[in-house]
């Protein structure tokens, strides 16, 4: 099986669990540092939505939300949780509906192998609209492997940068290191990077 297959069995199996985790999350500060640079109403494209606590978090914003993800699980519980209709697609798969003001990639192209994630940056960031904002994250590192039952492609600053060097048309406005926020994960340090279609 591969790394792609078992990371979306990993969050399908491990769902209950997952959304306990994540679902109630405080995130509102580094959700309210992306759409302070996104135009009132706006169009967000949640990519790998999860939960769909991101998404609920932007629709009560007062902004137009699509959001994707992998697993059928995390799907279904988006779904219910926001009233979207959420779309189940790969990365790969998935074709954006039009330009969006905001590209919101919180934790999820983590698990994508470090050779497919300049195409895959690249593919979404041409969705954005001129001086449309792309917030990534990744766990702070250089770890690239299978870890607890999922593919992770950790990042560093330097790293990062130099995988956006590659990416024709987007650049870096902030990176921040921030910890885990969920409980006793403090220790865990998280790369959170916000670009900009030129």
């Amino acid at each position: 099986m591969d790394a792609t297959k078992q990371t979306l069995e990993y969050y399908n199996e491990n769902s209950k669990k997952f959304l306990a985790d994540t679902t109630n999350v405080e995130f509102g500060e580094l959700q309210s540092r992306f759409v302070a640079m996104l135009p009132v109403g706006g169009r967000i494209l949640d990519l790998g939505c999860g939960s769909g606590r991101d998404s609920l978090a932007f629709l009560k914003a007062g902004f137009d939300v699509d959001a994707v993800d992998g697993s059928g699980q995390m799907v279904e519980a988006a779904t219910k949780l926001t009233g979207l209709d959420v779309v189940q697609a790969l990365f790969d798969e998935y074709e954006p509906a039009g330009l969006y003001d905001g590209i919101w990639a919180c934790s999820s192209l983590l698990h994508v192998a470090p050779d497919d994630l300049p195409r895959l940056i690249e593919k979404y960031s041409k969705a954005l609209k001129p001086h449309g904002v792309f917030y990534l994250s990744f766990k702070l590192g250089d770890y690239e492997g299978m870890r607890n039952g999922r593919w992770f492609t950790d990042l560093t600053e330097e790293s990062f940068r130099a995988l956006i060097d590659k990416i024709v048309g987007l650049e870096i406005s902030e990176i921040d290191i921030t910890s885990d926020v969920r409980p006793g994960r403090s220790d865990e340090k998280w790369l959170n990077a916000w670009c900009v279609r030129s």
